[in-house]
C-alpha cells in the first residue's frame, strides 16, 4: 500500500463519500476512498431524487442521463379515503433512478476527478494518522467518516452521542411494469407506507416502510388493495432487500482532524426522501470549511441543511401515529391542494409564496371539520 500521504481519506465509498470526495477536490484537495465493499453498491431506497438533490448533484457536475431515469413531476398521497397531489415549481423536477446506477455514475466521476479508490478493504480502522486496513497505514492529514448508519468512524472516533432518535425498517423491490403515473407516489396505510417512484420505462420501485421489523413487502401490499391489483401479475426485476430507516440527531458531528457526513453523521426518515440531499449538500458544506480551515462552519450549515427534512419528517411520521389525524389531513389537503403545493415546495427549499391569513384561517377550519 502506498504511503503517499492524502489530504483527505474518505471511510466509505457510498453515494455521500463520493460527492464528498468530488466537492473535496473541486477545492484542491487530494482525496482517498475507502470502503469494504465492491462497486456497483446497492443499497434499500425508495430510489426517488427530489429536485433539490438532482440540484445539489448538478452544482457537485453530475447530471443523470435522460435515458438512465424516469422524470417524476411532483408527489401523490393516497389513503383510503382520499388522494392530493402536487407539482413541484415550475421548472423543477425529479427523477427516479436505480441506486446502482447512481453509483456507477458518481464512481465514474470520482475516477475522472482523480480520487483515488480503493474497495473490498477489510478490516479498515480509524487511527492516529488517518486510517489502516488490515494494519497497514493509510496515512491522511483529515478523515471523513461516510460510513453510513452503523459507522465504525463515528463510534471510534468517540462522536456516537445521539440527541434523538427513531427507527422503522424498510423493504424495497422493483417491479417490470410501466409507470402508471409521472408523481412519486405514498401510501398510507394502517402499519406503514408504501412508496412507488418510477425508474425507467418499464419499471418502478417499490418501498414499503413501517415500525414492524418482521412485516415484509408482500403482506404489506395487503394494506393497498389499489396498489396490489396494479402489481398483480407484474415480474419482479430484483430481489427484496432491507434497511433502517432512522431519523437521528447526533451531539457533534466533528473533531479535530475528523468530520462525519452522510448517515454517518445522522440521518431523516426514508418517508422525507431527503437522505441523499443531505448528503450531496453537507458535502459542499465540508468542502468549504475545509478550504476555510473552520469546521465549525460545517457543524453549523450541517445543522441549518437538517433542520427542515427533520421538521417535514416529524410532521409526517405523527401522521403515521394517528390514523384519524393523517385522515382528517389529507382530506383537508385534498380539498385545499393548493395548500399541499405550498407544503411541497417548502419541502424541498423552493421559494414559498405567503399565505393570506384568512386562507390559513379557512384550512384550519376545514381541518377541523374534517
Amino acid at each position: 500500500m502506498s504511503e503517499a500521504i492524502s489530504d483527505v481519506c474518505i471511510a466509505g465509498g457510498g453515494p455521500a463519500g463520493l460527492a464528498a470526495a468530488l466537492a473535496l477536490r473541486k477545492q484542491g484537495f487530494t482525496v482517498t476512498v475507502v470502503d469494504c465493499a465492491v462497486p456497483p453498491i446497492d443499497k434499500a431506497c425508495g430510489e426517488g431524487l427530489m429536485p433539490d438533490s438532482v440540484a445539489a448533484l448538478k452544482r457537485l457536475g453530475v447530471e443523470i442521463d435522460a435515458c438512465a431515469g424516469f422524470p417524476f413531476k411532483g408527489i401523490r398521497f393516497s389513503d383510503e379515503h382520499s388522494t392530493v397531489t402536487g407539482d413541484f415549481p415550475a421548472g423543477a423536477a425529479g427523477v427516479g433512478v436505480r441506486r446502482t446506477y447512481l453509483h456507477e455514475l458518481l464512481v465514474k466521476h470520482a475516477q475522472a476527478a482523480h480520487v483515488r479508490l480503493i474497495w473490498g478493504a477489510k478490516n479498515l480502522r480509524l487511527c492516529e494518522r488517518g486510517l489502516s486496513i488490515q494494519g497497514e497505514q493509510l496515512p491522511a492529514r483529515f478523515v471523513v467518516g461516510a460510513d453510513g448508519q452503523k459507522s465504525l468512524i463515528r463510534s471510534s472516533a468517540n462522536l456516537h452521542e445521539v440527541k434523538s432518535e427513531r427507527r422503522r425498517y424498510g423493504f424495497r423491490t422493483h417491479y417490470r411494469l410501466a409507470p402508471w403515473s409521472e408523481y412519486v407516489e405514498l401510501h398510507w396505510g394502517p402499519r406503514g407506507q408504501a412508496y412507488i417512484t418510477p425508474v425507467a420505462e418499464d419499471e418502478v420501485c417499490v418501498a414499503f416502510i413501517s415500525r414492524h421489523s418482521k412485516l415484509r413487502l408482500e403482506e404489506a401490499l395487503d394494506d393497498f388493495p389499489p396498489l396490489k391489483r396494479r402489481l398483480a401479475g407484474a415480474q419482479r426485476a430484483s430481489h427484496e432487500i432491507g434497511a433502517m430507516s432512522i431519523s437521528r440527531r447526533l451531539k457533534r458531528v466533528y473533531k479535530d482532524g475528523l468530520a462525519l457526513l452522510g448517515d454517518a453523521s445522522g440521518s431523516v426518515d426514508a418517508v422525507t426522501g431527503e437522505g441523499m440531499c443531505l448528503a450531496f449538500k453537507q458535502a459542499d458544506a465540508l468542502a468549504a470549511a475545509l478550504s476555510a480551515g473552520d469546521l465549525r462552519l460545517y457543524a453549523a450549515r450541517h445543522r441549518e441543511i437538517s433542520a427542515r427534512p427533520h421538521l417535514m419528517a416529524s410532521l409526517m411520521l405523527s401522521l403515521e401515529l394517528h390514523n384519524g389525524l393523517r385522515r382528517h389531513a389529507l382530506g383537508s389537503l385534498a380539498r385545499w391542494p393548493r395548500f399541499f403545493e405550498t407544503l411541497l415546495k417548502f419541502h424541498i427549499g423552493a421559494t414559498v409564496p405567503v399565505w393570506h391569513p384568512r386562507q390559513l384561517f379557512s384550512f384550519g377550519l376545514d381541518f377541523l371539520a374534517g
